[in-house]
């Protein structure tokens, strides 16, 4: 079955790797690293059916030869933590023939690299093993059109409102900042590559019949209820084939079973929804205040067996009913609406307090050093460490005060006082809101607990209602 995996590393020399090593290893070839004279022979490494190297336009065509490419990318890299190469791996689906996967992850790399102007060197695995997969090695610095390397990134001056370059005094030189010369960095572009290849990899399936799909989404985001397994790795994959349990592989079966046990609740609250649905179909619409407190009655009044043990004593039920009633839940979907809603006020309360704890910081600095500067202002003779301190308060102010000549300090102790006022209010409503998610929380639980008693108490009654 076809699965999706892509994960994306940066092959990096502060880290103590080498782009000579990884190309040589990922390809199953002999290369001699020209930078620390190093030679790595993986000729005896098995599984590698297929190799290749695609070039962008104003690339060298010599750079064809592994060993040529990836030891001019280790002669450009001068630092001693330069980012040498980006690596793609990922799972090829086995539906597809050998051919057919060597196309399909061509056409892919051709589109989301070499066109943006990367060198690719393609390596496709495949031990027979149930797992085929390729690796993808990628350069991180583009050409200039003489067909030379060209800059990662470039420096720009930073200019002030009036659009002049702003000098630094204690550097003695003009504001620098740095600048990528591509995007290949961004965060933007990983989620593009990985949506990318799930787009190539479900259109391949489709062109060659197969009803197999992959999807680069987390469950929680494609709204499937289920946690997603972990990476086996080759080498515990290999120890689970054999029958040898891995940690990994235990956790897994965890995984598993949670899944399992995750389904078989949503099967009851779909079957709650079926309930709910066909009683709004009556001339009385019950909410999931009435089933609750329904189930609670026939309880007491000892419908089911007599062993049957009540799960609330009537404050828990009250409360329960209460809340359900408050909040006009009409069904367990509205439930877990309000639940969110209430996760979803309480971050808001978190964004908001944010900006007013960076502004009451600046605020204090502003008064700190304000108060520093008067109290050393009209002292005539100050000492070595004062005359440090008011220097540097006097610096300080000029900083923020945009040309007033009159400190503002009423007007920040104002402000100050006006945003702890509001802070104190967030910090209430937060506080507030968190023992009600509390509340929330438990009664959530309670209604799960409720309805699945209920299903399980009610099968036997079933049975007995058809044997009379």
């Amino acid at each position: 079955m076809a699965i999706y995996h892509l994960s994306i590393k940066i092959v990096s020399r502060g880290k103590g790797a080498s782009a000579v090593a990884k190309s040589a290893y990922r390809a199953g070839e002999k290369i001699k690293n020209e930078y620390d004279g190093m030679i790595h022979d993986y000729t005896r490494k098995g599984g590698v059916v297929h190799t290749e190297i695609l070039l962008p336009d104003h690339a060298p065509p010599e750079y064809q030869d592994r060993a040529i490419l990836w030891n001019a990318v280790e002669k450009i890299e001068k630092a001693k933590n330069s980012q040498l190469a980006r690596e793609i791996e990922i799972a090829l689906p086995k539906e597809l023939t050998r051919e057919q996967s060597i196309i399909l992850v061509r056409d892919y790399v051709n589109h989301h690299f070499v066109a943006a102007g990367m060198c690719a060197d393609i390596c496709i695995h495949d031990k027979n093993d149930g797992n085929p997969h390729a690796h993808i090695l990628l350069t991180m610095r583009p050409f200039n059109e003489d067909r030379i390397w060209g800059d990662k990134q470039k420096k720009e001056y930073v200019l002030d409102r009036n659009g002049e370059k702003q000098y630094d005094k204690k550097t003695k030189s003009y504001k620098c900042k740095s600048v990528p010369t591509t995007d290949w960095n961004e965060q933007t572009k990983a989620e593009e590559w990985r949506e990318g290849w799930t787009k190539y990899c479900n259109d391949y399936l489709e062109r060659h019949n197969h009803a197999e799909r992959i999807d680069h989404r987390s469950y929680e985001r494609q709204g499937i209820d289920q946690i997603p397994t972990i990476h086996l790795g080759v080498a515990a994959s290999q120890m689970e084939k054999r029958g040898i349990r891995t940690e990994r592989g235990n956790i897994n079966r965890d995984i598993e079973v949670s899944n399992q046990r995750l389904r078989q609740l949503k099967a009851r609250i779909v079957k709650l929804q079926t309930w709910v649905n066909e009683e709004k179909q009556k001339d009385e619409t019950p909410s999931l205040a009435d089933y609750i407190q329904e189930i609670l009655y026939r309880k007491a009044q000892g419908e089911y067996s007599q062993h049957s043990q009540t799960l609330y004593n009537l404050k828990d039920a009250a409360n329960m009913l209460n809340f359900l009633t408050r909040h006009e839940i009409m069904d367990v979907a509205g439930l877990d609406k309000v639940f969110g809603d209430m996760f979803g006020k309480q971050q808001d309360i978190r964004d908001n307090l944010k900006p007013i704890d960076r502004r009451l910081k600046t605020l204090d600095k502003h008064i700190e050093q304000a108060d520093i500067y008067l109290k050393y202002k009209g002292k005539k003779a100050l000492t070595e460490a004062e005359q440090i301190l008011f220097t540097a308060a006097g610096n300080y102010l000029k900083g923020v005060m945009n040309g007033k000549t009159t400190l503002p300090t009423k007007a920040w102790k104002a402000e100050r006082v006006k945003l702890i006022a509001e802070r104190k209010q967030l910090d209430n409503e937060y506080y507030k809101l968190k023992d009600e998610i509390k509340e929330a929380e438990q009664i959530r639980k309670s209604v799960y607990s409720i309805v699945r008693q209920e299903e399980r108490e009610r099968q036997p009654r079933r049975v007995q209602d058809i044997d009379r």
